[in-house]
């Protein structure tokens, strides 16, 4: 009998010094007044469901729905209600478990604004998005270069494979330089927590600088400057008249992320008998003879061993990442989402969350990565005007059949399928898209190589490319140091796609982020970025109009942008050689215009008769 006395003593003190330990909620707080009222709290305490719980709360206008015990003894499932009589204030749960009563407050805040479109203003075509991985483009902060605490504190920038050490400070003190190049929006990598130690992957250990390692939803990396940074860029950017994009990851974790080490329930992952990674063949989800086993390899393979893969169909997990993505929109005052790893999702969670978002912020924007082998695979993960297993409800895509077409443009020769008409045929599939303004079109990003290096340097490559980026269709998105020709390093892995912005950082040999700092060549390169950047801000025909192309001939594209009394005209010679145009072709859209001025050089030329186009150009011609 005094055994059993002595052990039940000895469980209750070690309940009581669970409940010692502060209990973490997430989320963390919530608001009044959102469409997203019934709110399921996690709460997560060492041994806080070692027993039956029974939780309490009196506050006017919340109610207790439900209380689940999770399989961990570390958490419990309380569901709310709020009512949209209740005040912003603090919520007093009483906890009792284990013959102990805790009080566990929760905050409800006033809303920012009233209808979710106070922030959350979207980009849209009329914009141009500035992708930045935050450790690789400037340091404003060296204090935070290295945490105590963390599990890798290694600031190396001789490593490409290591953190360097930029971070948020670094964005807010070149606003100016983005704002004055053309800039309307910036989307950053991750900037959630990556607390994790380095890792192997093929190319060799990598530590998490580039942030898809999330291990904590509801935190930002401190390397980054925390969330006082990441709300300081936010004003900084509005005050500008500039837009947040903030990246989201809802396929994979980083296996030190809380939810992984600990469980609340074992199959919030897709878990497999052995290491199973994807296939990552979006083909098989909707083709017309695609298998259910290819399907499941697809959705639940796992990148990289460790990147747990998320069971979005669990509703603790599915409740959990809607739940941080309406919190971080709320909290940090974004205005668009970027979607890692797409078309690696549920479909039906997909569908979910957006329509979650969208349904409390009507004007936000979404686009998701879906890096399709085709048009029609592109499009199947956006509203489109296919028969198709699934209609997912996705606004936008990020655009990769079309970077390849605008690449094979301009490296490739002119042939049947190849060069500008691979360009043609991809953009006639675009009656595959419900509105293909929508997707986010790009000439390089973070996880291919630098547009420099995939043209082999070439000078007029370049200008091509950047003609068509900013005068095609869809929301252009440039990736940091395209505009002043960065290349690739010449290192093993990824971070040779992801050097440092020259000037960015201390010590460095040239900033380049002032023009006295570049050479011949790269001031030349920003300065045409610049300017069409900023003509097409303010041109209609390109961010709103309409296109009407002609069938490539001879290795010459000539397309039209028109919206109202304004037309671009738009020009490129992708020869080794000058071509002649006969201008008659075009009278259905040059109608009774009289002469075109060249965007760049200011140039005029009469409507009438041939021009003569030089060798690997792009003219782009406002029509007068």
């Amino acid at each position: 009998m005094k055994k059993i006395t002595s052990l039940l003593c000895v469980l209750l003190l070690l309940s009581w010094q669970a409940f010692a330990q502060k209990a973490q909620l997430y989320p963390t707080h919530w608001w009044t007044g959102m469409k997203w009222n019934q709110v399921q709290l996690l709460i997560h305490q060492e041994g806080i469901n070692a027993s039956a719980a029974t939780v309490q709360l009196q506050y006017p206008g919340v109610t207790i729905k439900k209380v689940t015990r999770a399989e961990s003894p570390n958490y419990l499932v309380v569901d709310i209600s709020i009512a949209a009589t209740a005040k912003p204030g603090v919520l007093n749960f009483k906890v009792k478990s284990a013959g102990k009563t805790q009080t566990i407050p929760f905050t409800l805040k006033a809303r920012t604004g009233k209808s979710g479109k106070d922030f959350a203003h979207g980009v849209t075509s009329q914009d141009l998005v500035y992708l930045i991985m935050p450790d690789r483009f400037a340091n404003g902060d060296a204090s935070n270069d290295r945490i105590p605490g963390y599990k890798d504190t290694i600031c190396d920038r001789s490593n490409p494979s290591a953190h360097h050490g930029g971070d948020i400070q670094g964005v807010i003190n070149n606003i100016g330089y983005l704002k004055d190049m053309g800039v309307t929006s910036i989307w950053m990598c991750p900037v959630t927590e990556n607390d994790m130690p380095w890792k192997q992957e093929p190319a060799g250990a990598i530590s998490g600088y580039h942030g898809y390692w999330i291990t904590n939803h509801y935190a930002i990396d401190k390397r980054y400057g925390g969330a006082d940074a990441y709300k300081k860029l936010v004003r900084t950017a509005h005050a500008q008249g500039m837009k947040i994009i903030q990246d989201a990851v809802y396929n994979h974790v980083g296996d030190e992320h809380f939810l992984f080490k600990d469980k609340p329930f074992a199959d919030m992952f897709n878990n497999w008998p052995a290491y199973t990674g994807s296939n990552h063949r979006e083909e098989a989800l909707f083709g017309a003879y695609a298998s259910q086993a290819d399907k499941k390899v697809m959705l639940e393979g796992w990148f990289t061993p460790h990147l747990p893969d998320l069971n979005l169909r669990n509703p603790y997990m599915a409740n959990f990442m809607i739940q941080n993505a309406i919190w971080s929109t709320e909290e940090f005052m974004l205005d668009g989402w970027r979607v890692d790893t797409y078309k690696y999702c549920d479909e039906q969670f997909m569908n979910n969350v957006n329509a979650a978002l969208l349904k409390e912020y009507p004007t936000l924007s979404i686009f998701g990565e879906a890096w399709a082998n085709s048009v029609p695979g592109s499009a199947y993960f956006t509203k489109n005007n296919m028969q198709v297993p699934f209609k997912h409800n996705l606004p936008g895509t990020t655009d990769f059949p079309m970077q390849s077409a605008m690449l094979s443009a301009i490296n490739q020769p002119f042939g049947w399928t190849e060069g500008l008409n691979k360009l043609m045929m991809t953009l006639s599939q675009d009656v595959l898209y419900q509105d293909p303004k929508l997707n986010c079109i790009f000439l390089d990003n973070h996880d291919v190589d630098r547009f420099m290096t995939m043209i082999g340097g070439d000078e007029k490559k370049y200008y091509m490319g950047i003609g068509l980026l900013l005068t095609q269709r869809g929301i252009p998105q440039l990736y940091f140091g395209t505009e002043i020709q960065m290349k690739n390093d010449d290192v093993q892995g990824d971070g040779k796609k992801r050097n440092d912005f020259p000037g960015g950082f201390a010590g460095d040999a040239q900033n380049k982020f002032v023009a006295s700092g570049r050479n011949a060549a790269e001031n030349a390169a920003y300065e045409y970025v610049k300017k069409l950047a900023n003509f097409r801000k303010q041109s209609k025909a390109l961010t709103l109009g309409s296109t009407t192309d002609f069938l490539p001939q001879d290795g010459v594209y000539v397309y039209f942008r028109k919206h109202g009394n304004e037309t671009v005209m738009c020009i490129i010679n992708q020869n080794q050689q000058d071509k002649t145009i006969a201008l008659n072709r075009f009278a259905e859209m040059t109608g009774n215009y009289q002469q075109a001025t060249n965007v760049i050089t200011g140039s005029n030329a009469v409507l009438q008769g041939e021009w003569r186009i030089p060798a690997q150009t792009m003219w782009v011609m406002q029509l007068k």
